[in-house]
Formats: C-alpha cells, sequence, structure tokens
C-alpha cells in the first residue's frame, strides 16, 4: 500500500489531481484509515493511474475519462481514442492554416526592396 504522496510521486499525479479523481469516482484509493482519513493506494490502483494520466496527455475530459473507466472491458476505448486521435489531426490541420495566414499576413505588410 502507498500512502497518497507516495502514489502521486510515482504516478506523476498530484496529491490533489488523486483527491479529484477520488471525489468524481474516477481512482478511488484502495483504503482510507478510519482513525486518520490518510489515503492508501495499492498496486491496482497504479494501472488506472497511470492510464488516467494517459487519458489526460491525450486531452480527454473528465466525463470522456469516466466512461473510459465505467467499461471495464475497455471495449470503447480504441474506439475513443481513434475519435480523439482524428480531433487532434483537425486541429494541427487548423493549426498549420492559421499559421500560414499568418505568414502571408506578415509578408503582405512587409515592403518590396526597392
Amino acid at each position: 500500500m502507498y500512502k497518497i504522496s507516495d502514489f502521486a510521486e510515482i504516478t506523476g499525479l498530484s496529491k490533489e489531481t488523486l483527491r479529484y479523481y477520488a471525489e468524481v469516482k474516477l481512482l478511488e484509493p484502495a483504503y482510507i484509515d478510519p482513525k486518520n482519513n490518510y489515503r492508501y493506494y495499492d498496486d491496482g490502483s497504479y494501472f488506472l493511474a497511470m492510464l488516467l494520466g494517459k487519458l489526460r496527455r491525450f486531452g480527454f475530459t473528465i466525463q470522456e475519462m469516466v466512461t473510459v473507466m465505467e467499461d471495464e472491458s475497455f471495449t470503447n476505448l480504441e474506439e475513443l481514442l481513434n475519435n480523439k486521435r482524428k480531433n487532434i489531426q483537425l486541429q494541427i490541420e487548423d493549426l498549420t492554416l492559421q499559421l500560414e495566414e499568418i505568414d502571408d499576413f506578415i509578408a503582405s505588410g512587409k515592403e518590396e526592396p526597392k
């Protein structure tokens, strides 16, 4: 069993994030000591914490993460990841166009050399 501070360190998730994830039922501690309310996590929690960290890095919303965690078989995870990938690709294309527009705008304001 890991105290929340140790678990935060090994997973890369902050203690505040772990508390929030417990609050929204994403990742609850394996045990809460009734005497001092200390939260403890086990090895099984590690996989889930790492998955949540990846999902957050991929831009998943809390609701999307809840959807993944509620489907314990993870059958929909590949579909959600493919959808997220498509959305990211569209964002990349849009940002590339914005860069081109900025470059064109800057170029249009420069005087031609004489």
